[in-house]
């Protein structure tokens, strides 16, 4: 919504100045930030290898304007930041909770909850759009006999019925939200969601927490006019996307490559650069606290401690990768 703190947290996330003005709709184009992810295994490793260049894993955030009750149908400046969340991985949503009679509210009153309720409502009502102009389609597309535009159908109408009872899509189980179907469709709620409390933990009720908790969301509680970063909220969403990094380190770099959880050697190595997922031979690997331990890399491989995995090697959180290749 308008006016809770997005563009101050914006600012304080990518220390750029963007426009911070107490009225609706001081951001009408999106600014985009890219952020480094706090890492201090970055650093140390860096200073291990004595890299000349440090790069680090990085979320870009988007400040798109507050979403005001009827941004469906074009409400504020509604359907164009609608369009812009379409894009993105996860939804950071700021709430505010703190009271301050000099910075009005879109709504009159300091209602958490309601807040939330109108922002979510508004996902809501755009994915049932969305997916209701969908099912037209796919209902003619059915009735061909293509099994799979029928098990299509069957799925979107499971959307469409978690949807009509104010669900998120993203709660409707791995085994729909999964689905082609679903994914093609880009839908709104069935992002991973964030609430970024804006005030003290004394203006948060346990009402409010357990509202969160409902959703299946994350939530940060941070007064962001004191705060001078926002590390916990960067680290946050790294984490609800599910992803982890690796490092290479060398004299020239030390980088931090990211990926989602789970992801295979050879695939991760395709990171770096595609030819490696395709000529992937092995790769060495060893944890970073035990390189660290070992003091250098040539030291590590004489104890020993170097290990050699193949294709179905699963990379961990914090491995550092040497990659052979044809």
């Amino acid at each position: 919504m308008p006016n809770v703190g997005k563009s101050t947290l914006f600012k304080i996330l990518t220390k750029q100045e963007v426009n911070i003005a107490n009225y609706p709709f001081a951001t009408i184009d999106p600014n985009v930030g890219v952020v480094a992810v706090p890492d201090e295994r970055l650093e140390k490793l860096t200073k291990l290898s004595n890299s000349k260049k440090t790069i680090p894993a990085v979320v870009e955030f988007y400040d798109i304007a507050g979403l005001v009750k009827g941004a469906n149908k074009g409400e504020g400046l509604g359907n164009q930041f609608l369009s812009h969340i379409r894009e993105v991985n996860a939804i950071v949503e700021v709430v505010r909770v703190f009271e301050n009679e000099e910075i009005i509210h879109v709504e009159q009153k300091i209602d958490p909850i309601r807040d939330l309720e109108i922002i979510n409502t508004e996902l809501i009502l755009k994915d049932l759009e969305t997916v209701e102009k969908r099912l037209s389609k796919l209902d003619g597309e059915a009735r061909t006999g293509d099994k799979q535009k029928i098990k299509d159908l069957e799925i979107l109408k499971k959307i469409k019925e978690g949807l009509e009872r104010n669900a998120l899509a993203m709660n409707s189980g791995e085994e729909i939200t999964g689905q082609p179907i679903v994914k093609e469709l880009n839908l709104l709620t069935s992002k991973r969601q964030i609430y970024l409390l804006n005030g003290r933990e004394t203006d948060v009720s346990d009402i409010l927490k357990e509202k969160i908790k409902y959703l299946n969301a994350d939530y940060l509680v941070i007064d962001l006019a004191n705060a001078r970063d926002i590390d916990e909220l960067i680290k946050k969403a790294y984490e609800i996307l599910g992803l982890i990094s690796f490092f290479t380190t060398g004299e020239d770099e030390t980088r931090a490559w990211t990926i989602k959880k789970n992801l295979k050697a050879p695939q991760a190595a395709g990171e770096i650069h595609s030819d490696f997922e395709k000529k992937f031979i092995r790769a060495e690997v060893i944890n970073w606290q035990k390189l660290l331990e070992a003091s250098s890399w040539n030291s590590a491989k004489q104890k020993s401690w170097l290990r050699l995995e193949g294709k179905e090697y699963e990379v961990q959180d914090g491995d550092v990768m040497v990659v052979r290749h044809g």
